[in-house]
């Protein structure tokens, strides 16, 4: 095997988001692109010798080159051991808890979570950490920065691996071993769940529906809930992953997932119905008749995990990110533990994971975990979801409501803006961060402001300082609208809108979701003229 360095040129536009570099798939595919990256990260971590990782991906269209790209520089850099999944498969979270079991290093993932995959679609990789979280900014910035004066990278002269059969060879000094993606996750959950509670009601007759989307989850659900489990074959569907998700959105929303929600609210529906997202650590609960938002699994889940074995001892702390309703913060305040805030992004819930601070987190983009990954991870909440229904054996509606009774409803919606031309998304973004000093004690539409700030986030474990995090307009009522820019997407910008009205009164916590936030609606275009300024009459999504 021979080590060559490659000369190369620096690309302007490496630097990794929320959730790592995400672009055209096209893009990934020019000469030197994904190599500059690969070896940017590398030198951002005091380069491969003798260190190990972990490396997978949806299988999205590209994933497997890419896998022997970085196989091959893992090796050209003296890597001492690779484990990477067969056929070049791993979900997030399995990929998670493998850097966590092996004591590796870190990780390579690539994917771009619920984009579209394909030719003409999207594509990413993102460097995990050795705890099993996203690579802080600390690194991220050094990625960037690396990436920015890049003039040659290392890699192997060798013909391609295999992927496809679990086997361990070498490739010059480096150890690679392909492993079979599901079996270490499918055990990781049998250690935290009740398996027999849950086969028992699947044997009484409950019946569910998994959509896995054509992605990364099918695998794992189909083992796992199928076989394991015992509900009959065919309960998951769409569980082959393809390149291009066979054609469809691997984004778990009632929009994208609309077959699954057709069946959900139909005559012959399904006791439970849920899907994952691309890679895997998203996730959507559907039960007979009715959506559970991604805010109120969250605080049903935190409220009844207590009769799961895991955390059966209970919880250390709830944290949610800022957009997320605050309906998982009076949860916390009646099991009397701490409620964090952070920002969007799933590595700010890292540190206080690690340091023990809480023990299940959420964000409102259908992320739900907890402490046994560093990583959001679909199939865990539906797990844990499907472990609460096995002990109080009640409908999933029954469930919610009895959650809202207790509680209080936070009526919630996220109004999305896809593909906004930057410069206009910018124009309405900067123009109420620009009023947002002037707003409280104002009346809009009818609703008094009682504060308006950009959010900004010091981290209580390390006293890291995130600044400009999303635009929160708070009313009087308890009412929240906030705004804020994604980093997600590949064209334009994406304008996310989260609208929040809080009920206490059961009579009044069974309106229409979006009637109960028109006022707000109302409001955040008095305060912005978002709609006007980018052209639109709608959000492209609403969930």
């Amino acid at each position: 095997m021979q080590i060559v360095s490659v000369p190369t040129q620096a690309f302007d536009d490496q630097k990794p988001g929320t959730s790592g570099l995400r672009k055209k798939t096209k893009v990934f595919m020019q000469p030197h692109y994904l190599e500059n990256f690969v070896q940017s990260v590398f030198d951002a971590i005091g380069g491969v010798d003798g260190k190990t990782l972990v490396v997978g991906g949806d299988g999205r269209y590209h994933n497997a080159q890419a896998i022997q790209v970085i196989a091959k520089m893992a090796a050209g850099g003296g890597a001492r051991r690779l484990l990477i999944g067969a056929g070049g498969l791993l979900s997030t979270p399995a990929a998670s808890a493998l850097i966590r079991k092996n004591r590796a290093d870190g990780g390579l993932i690539l994917s771009a979570s619920h984009n579209p995959g394909g030719i003409d679609e999207d594509f990413g990789i993102k460097y995990n950490i050795a705890a099993g979280g996203p690579a802080p900014e600390s690194i991220t910035d050094v990625i960037y920065s690396r990436s920015t004066s890049i003039t040659e990278y290392q890699i192997a002269r060798a013909d391609d691996i295999n992927l496809d059969s679990v086997a361990s060879f070498e490739l010059g000094a480096t150890q690679i071993e392909i492993i079979d993606p599901v079996a270490d996750y499918a055990a990781l959950m049998r250690s935290l769940f009740d398996f027999d509670a849950i086969r028992a009601l699947f044997a009484s007759g409950f019946t569910v529906r998994f959509d896995a989307m054509h992605a990364i989850t099918g695998p794992y659900a189909r083992m796992i809930i199928e076989q394991e489990l015992g509900a009959p074959s065919g309960s998951v569907v769409n569980a082959t992953p393809l390149a291009d998700f066979g054609g469809g959105h691997p984004d778990p929303n009632p929009i994208h997932a609309h077959a699954l929600m057709a069946e959900m609210f139909g005559a012959q529906a399904p006791d439970f119905g849920a899907a994952s997202d691309g890679d895997g650590d998203r996730n959507m609960i559907v039960g007979r008749g009715i959506y559970v938002t991604p805010s109120d699994s969250l605080a049903v889940l935190a409220a009844n995990a207590h009769l799961v074995p895991a955390y059966s001892d209970g919880l250390r702390g709830i944290a949610r990110s800022m957009p997320t309703s605050q309906a998982a913060d009076r949860v916390a305040a009646k099991l009397g533990v701490p409620a964090f805030e952070t920002p969007t992004g799933w590595k700010f819930f890292g540190n206080l994971l690690d340091a023990g601070l809480a023990t299940i987190c959420g964000e409102e983009s259908a992320g739900t975990g907890s402490d046994h990954v560093r990583e959001k991870d679909g199939l865990w909440a539906v797990l844990l979801w499907l472990n609460i229904l096995a002990v109080k054996r009640e409908a999933l509606v029954d469930v919610l409501h009895a959650h809202w009774r207790e509680f209080g409803r936070n009526y919630y919606s996220r109004h999305d803006y896809e593909a906004v031309d930057s410069a206009l998304a910018n124009t309405v973004v900067d123009g109420l961060r620009a009023k947002s000093s002037t707003l409280s004690g104002t009346e809009v539409n009818g609703l008094q402001v009682v504060k308006a700030d950009d959010f900004s986030y010091v981290d209580p474990v390390d006293g890291s300082r995130s600044q400009q995090q999303g635009l929160r307009i708070v009313f009087a009522d308890g009412s929240r609208i906030v705004l804020r820019l994604s980093g997600t997407g590949t064209v334009g910008a994406t304008l996310r809108v989260y609208l929040e009205r809080f009920e206490a009164r059961p009579e009044h916590q069974h309106l229409d979701v979006q009637d109960a936030l028109a006022p707000l609606v109302n409001a955040l275009e008095q305060l912005t003229n978002l709609r006007h300024i980018c052209g639109r009459a709608a959000p492209d999504t609403i969930t």
